[in-house]
């Protein structure tokens, strides 16, 4: 049987389903045309942005939610304030988020200059009295809000948030709301990876 797997650039302010539930909100239906055998694999928040895979794959839907497999996902994510080295070793050791540590990251870094990404709409509220920094981070877990939590938990709540990597996939040139048909190396790929 031929499987699809689609990568999908989730814009802002979209919802990581196909139906609103009657909330009026942006999802997955908006966009497209898909398939209608495919779903998301995991979910990105309804205010974050980036890669999200849909598929009709149960075998690499499994392999990629999985937690013993532990691929990886990065995410450019911009924070209040500039964080100090501390705070990025905090952030790769793991933090306590709802009374449970995280997994090791593999990276936290501060970036030196803002990513080349395309402009969120709405952007993102500037102050003049807060500064502004972007981290990359790479976890290889996936709990809810996770990114958002444990940026808090350093002091440094998330503004925006990408995730432009999934394993060795990357976003490579796509706009918010356009997607594309992963390739059959592609998926031999992702069923490949994982860091454990």
């Amino acid at each position: 049987m031929t499987h699809t797997t689609i990568l999908f650039y989730k814009p802002f302010q979209v919802l990581s389903q196909f139906t609103d539930e009657g909330s009026g909100k942006r999802t997955l239906s908006d966009f497209g045309p898909f398939s209608k055998s495919v779903y998301p694999v995991g979910r990105l928040d309804y205010d974050s942005e980036g890669l999200l895979l849909l598929t009709d794959d149960n075998r690499l839907k499994h392999r990629l939610l999985d937690p013993t497999f532990a691929h990886t996902r990065t995410y450019l994510v911009q924070v209040e304030r500039i964080p100090e080295t501390h705070a990025l070793e905090q952030l790769e050791n793991g933090v306590v988020i709802e009374g449970k540590q995280t997994r090791k990251a593999p990276l936290a870094r501060l970036l030196q200059a803002e990513p080349d990404l395309p402009e969120r709409v709405p952007p993102v509220r500037f102050r003049k009295t807060v500064p502004t920094a972007w981290i990359e981070l790479t976890l290889t877990e996936g709990r809810n809000r996770q990114v958002r939590k444990m940026t808090a938990a350093v002091g440094h709540p998330t503004l925006r948030l990408v995730r432009t990597k999934i394993g060795a996939l990357t976003l490579g040139g796509l706009s918010p709301g356009a997607h594309r048909v992963l390739t059959q190396r592609e998926i031999e790929m992702l069923l490949a990876s994982h860091s454990v």
